[in-house]
């Protein structure tokens, strides 16, 4: 037997943008231990904005285990939050998502680096020059030294068996990317929030914050998305540019719906600049980044009109589990048939 710190993890009740928590315990197994093995364990929901004082307990129930790089025989457990009685608790967003298999997502998170309340790698007075190389920019007068930490972070993710598919610097100075894929409804989903609570975690070892805000910098400047990619069976296997336009008719019909749930101060991103539509607009558009979805080229390639979609919407500070959510909710609408 060997003794495994198992770190659990799970979203607080704070609105609009849930933190990430943490708490350690120390467990003994032959070997890493598989999910089914992972025992609940309760928690002071007073504390997080889950609960009154008077009757605190909420519960966590592990929902995805991976490795952990910076720790010897490190757990890092993703976990929902439950109610005593075993159902969902109100902030438990991913309990929202139906588990389908088929359906898969990709998220593509940009973020900056914050030093003290300053953007990293911005000057002491002023700004840096506009924006034009930083994007997938080489050279330390376009990133500055923030190569280092993001090549750990990668690492990091890679250890755990998430599903990190890149890394870039992004159109700001100070301002970078990463994306996770997943198979399953909820399994990009999970892996996003544990790569969110990694590259948090990391900064602490370099002193640095992780800013999500959609539009830390006023002016003009990029602000942060967290697009979401997304296709199902129907639009993999068999698509149809009927089926496609009746599901951009949804789409437009549940915009507010779609935006509620993109991410706080969404207004100051999706102002038509910068690569974004209008918040009040809907608008699709074959690779148009200024488009509310933009179609990649090989959707429509001999009018097939099958493969995946983005939605560029979804803000840096959205919660994937309530994006995912929403998503599926207006695919599930739209007749395959």
């Amino acid at each position: 037997m060997a003794k495994f710190k198992l770190d659990y993890i799970w979203l607080d009740g704070y609105t609009p943008v849930p933190n990430l928590r943490t708490k350690n315990c120390i467990k003994e197994f032959d070997t890493f231990p598989t999910l089914d093995q992972l025992p609940l364990w309760g928690f002071d929901g007073s504390s997080t904005q889950q609960a009154d004082g008077g009757d605190s307990d909420c519960v966590l129930k592990p929902v995805a285990v991976y490795p952990d790089k910076a720790s010897e025989n490190g757990v890092l457990i993703m976990c929902e939050v439950m109610l005593p009685d075993g159902t969902p608790h109100p902030s438990n967003t991913r309990a929202t998502i139906p588990d389908d298999p088929g359906t898969w997502f990709g998220f593509e998170q940009e973020y900056f680096f914050v030093d003290d309340g300053d953007i990293y790698g911005f000057p002491k007075a002023g700004y840096p020059a506009p924006q034009g190389e930083y994007y997938c920019g080489v050279g330390y007068k376009n990133v500055g030294a923030a190569r280092e930490i993001v090549e750990e972070h990668l690492s990091q993710c890679l250890y755990a068996g998430i599903n990190h598919e890149g890394i870039n610097a992004e159109v700001a100075k100070g301002q970078w990317e990463f994306q996770v894929f997943g198979k399953g409804s909820k399994r990009a989903a999970d892996e996003m929030w544990m790569a969110r609570f990694l590259l948090l975690r990391l900064g602490e070892n370099y002193g640095l914050d992780i800013e999500w805000h959609c539009k830390p910098l006023a002016g003009d400047w990029n602000g942060s998305g967290m697009h979401a990619n997304f296709s199902t069976d129907h639009l993999r296997d068999k698509g149809g540019k009927d089926y496609f336009l009746k599901l951009m008719a949804a789409f437009e019909e549940n915009v507010e719906e779609h935006i509620a749930v993109y991410g706080p101060d969404n207004h100051m991103r999706l102002t038509g600049l910068h690569e974004t539509q209008s918040i009040d607009k809907f608008s699709w558009g074959i690779a148009d980044r200024g488009a509310s979805v933009r179609v990649p080229h090989s959707f429509v390639k001999d009018d097939a009109y099958k493969g995946y979609l983005e939605d560029r919407r979804p803000n840096s500070q959205g919660d994937p589990y309530a994006i995912a959510g929403r998503i599926l909710q207006t695919i599930e609408s739209v007749p395959t048939s």
